[in-house]
């Protein structure tokens, strides 16, 4: 079985009240407002490694964790971190996850040409002069899976990482039925 590496958990939220960026940039050291650049406050974390986009009205963007605890621990220690620059949020966010990127590997090549007609175009996309990879789109589960002739492959799309475990095993499965892969 291929291992699943998760590289990006980004992940939404809402604080349940409008925000003053101006005032939390002052008030957190690291905090980046420019609003003629993005409209929102970016606000970087060393533990866990991640990037946490707020907005004036409150909601709050996620990136750059590696699994949802490290999103909950982030989304944590900036409401805690606005708590201290005495911005006081009422409410405990609830977090959805918009999209999970893993990479996995199927530890041998592929042929993609083969891949690409064996596999049906309808759900395949593949242009070798314009991008390296193969792009398959599944419908369950719902997900974009890039596949190199490296064998390696990233996941794109999956709201859980079952989902991007489930769609290496259906990949790994439908190629060695087809006999494309040991």
């Amino acid at each position: 079985m291929a291992k699943m590496n998760i590289e990006n958990v980004v992940a939404s939220t809402s604080l349940g009240q409008e925000l003053d960026l101006n005032a939390i940039e002052d008030a957190l050291d690291g905090a980046e407002y420019n609003p003629q650049q993005f409209p929102g406050l970016v606000y970087r974390l060393k533990e866990p490694k991640t990037a946490t986009l707020l907005f004036r009205s409150g909601k709050v963007v996620c990136t750059g964790a590696k699994s949802l605890d490290d999103v909950k621990v982030a989304i944590g220690k900036v409401k805690e971190d606005l708590k201290k620059a005495k911005i006081e949020i009422a409410i405990d966010p609830k977090i959805e996850v918009q999209n999970i990127v893993a990479s996995s590997d199927l530890e041998q090549e592929i042929n993609l040409n083969t891949v690409a007609i064996t596999l049906g175009l309808e759900k395949v996309e593949y242009e070798p002069e314009q991008f390296p990879g193969l792009v398959y789109r599944l419908d369950s589960p719902k997900v974009v899976v890039l596949l190199f002739g490296s064998g390696k492959m990233v996941c794109t799309g999956a709201k859980v990482p079952e989902a991007v475990v489930r769609a290496v095993q259906k990949i790994a499965a439908e190629l060695r039925s087809a006999s494309l892969m040991s």
